[in-house]
Parts: structure tokens; C-alpha cells; sequence
């Protein structure tokens, strides 16, 4: 798949699951995991681009005696996946045409 379509796919999953509620890495990856395998090195830099994207507002807290950082979505971010789920809803033909579902 092409690197950028991806990306875009790992962003809309990530505001995703946010849009559920604040969480953390560990726990987002694991909500992930049916749907989209990946990593913590893999989403630390997607959190911090949608945070500097001004899609996401960080808070950091102590648990277990280490600094655990929890992440929300903002209005920025809602919006985002809103363009994103529109977006993918345009390439369902574009799917269904090279899958062969739909004819011409």
C-alpha cells in the first residue's frame, strides 16, 4: 500500500479511537489491534503529528510512580476524521472498481 494512503488510514484510526475518550499509547495500540496492527514506535510519531496538527491535547500524569501521557481529541481533531471518513467514503467506488465489484 502506498506509504501516504497509509499514513492517512493510521491518522483516521488513531482520532478513532480518541473520539471514544482520552486514552494512552499502550492502550490505543491495543484498541487498534484487530483492525490495524501496529506498533509503539509506529504511533508515538503519528501522536505527536496530530498533536502539532493541533488534532490532539496532551496531559501527562503519574501511574505506577511513571509519567503516563493521556491523549484527546480536540474539535481540530473531530473534524479531521470527519474529512477523513468522507474522504474514504469517495474511494469506495475507486475499491470496488479495481476489485472488480463494479463494472463500466
Amino acid at each position: 500500500m502506498d506509504v501516504q494512503l497509509k499514513r492517512g488510514f493510521l491518522d483516521a484510526c488513531v482520532l478513532k479511537v480518541l473520539s471514544n475518550g482520552e486514552s494512552y499509547g499502550y492502550q490505543i495500540v491495543k484498541d487498534l489491534a484487530d483492525v490495524l496492527p501496529i506498533s509503539e514506535s509506529t504511533l508515538y510519531p503519528i501522536l505527536k503529528r496530530l498533536e502539532a496538527g493541533g488534532c490532539l491535547q496532551v496531559r501527562a500524569t503519574v501511574h505506577n510512580g511513571r509519567l503516563r501521557k493521556y491523549y484527546g481529541i480536540t474539535q481540530v481533531g473531530l473534524q479531521r476524521l470527519a474529512d477523513n471518513v468522507q474522504g474514504i467514503g469517495e474511494l469506495l467506488p475507486i475499491v470496488q472498481f479495481l476489485t472488480g465489484g463494479v463494472s463500466t
